[in-house]
């Protein structure tokens, strides 16, 4: 049986409780995404060819010490990078290299920042340079597919509504949903309960409840919707190697609906696309 707690008297541990935070907890988040967004929108000139996901790394780290934060995933669980760089038929996890990027190639950069206590997760898509028109449509349809999984987030409605609102527009795209990885909650934790599935049925999932705070962040295939985890123990690439996208938000449960913490203040969580 599912049980909400309050957050503020919650042990700093995920229990598989589901916090219900505060108004000042919000503020923390807000503070903690839109550091995260601004760095993602410092990226948007940075990512072209002959850029090695290193250097794209390096500037993620760099920026969150200069700003007073800490990347969450450095250290987190033996991984040694401040982000995740997934390019083309990788679908998450990617682990930063000296190999540059290429013309053409896609690229999906994970951050996330810890602000006085609060974590701050997004990702955005990147094209390299020009990229093909199937690869293009990859990102228009799983920006739209996280946006549709946003819309069904409100008080009352169960988590499932959120995967199947994403699965319905995708497949109807002939496109497929990764199922091996989800959203999550977030704030204090940097993974908390609860799973968020990118599919489902809409009378599925826990209720949603105003307070709760969690990620959504569907991974998009052009091809089959299987995956593979390689020997790095991190890397996931689709095993028909199709290409793979993935765009992701934090947002928290208001009393009519959602707010999107993670939006760029520049107008830019599509880069590259109109």
């Amino acid at each position: 049986m599912v049980t909400y707690l309050d957050a503020e008297t919650a042990p700093l541990r995920n229990t598989g409780q589901i916090r219900l935070y505060n108004e000042d907890a919000f503020a923390g988040m807000r503070k903690a995404c839109q550091l995260t967004a601004r760095c993602l929108d410092e990226l948007a000139t940075m990512v072209e060819p002959g850029v090695t996901t290193e250097t794209i790394d390096r500037f993620v780290f760099e920026f969150g010490i200069d700003h007073g934060a800490l990347p969450a995933t450095l250290n987190y669980r033996g991984y040694t990078k401040a982000s995740c760089t997934s390019i083309n038929h990788v679908v998450c996890h990617g682990i930063p290299d000296a190999k540059p990027l290429r013309e053409g190639d896609i690229v999906n950069i994970d951050v996330t920042y810890i602000v006085d206590g609060w974590h701050g997760d997004s990702s955005r898509m990147y094209p390299v340079g020009q990229i093909k028109r199937a690869a293009e449509r990859l990102l228009e349809v799983t920006h739209e597919c996280l946006m549709r999984g946003i819309a069904a987030v409100k008080p009352g409605a169960r988590t499932g509504a959120i995967g199947a609102a994403i699965q319905s527009f995708a497949e109807a795209e002939r496109c497929s949903v990764v199922r091996d990885f989800c959203g999550h909650g977030v704030g204090r934790l940097f993974h908390d309960a609860p799973n968020i599935l990118h599919y489902g049925n809409s009378n599925e999932g826990v209720e949603m409840r105003e307070g709760m705070i969690f990620t959504i962040e569907p991974m998009i295939n052009l091809g089959r919707p299987h995956v593979k985890v390689l020997s790095d123990g991190w890397t996931a690439v689709t095993r028909d190697r199709s290409l793979s996208a993935q765009y992701e938000h934090t947002v928290g449960v208001t009393k009519d609906g959602c707010e999107i913490f993670s939006l760029s203040p520049a107008g830019l969580d599509r880069p590259g696309l109109s």
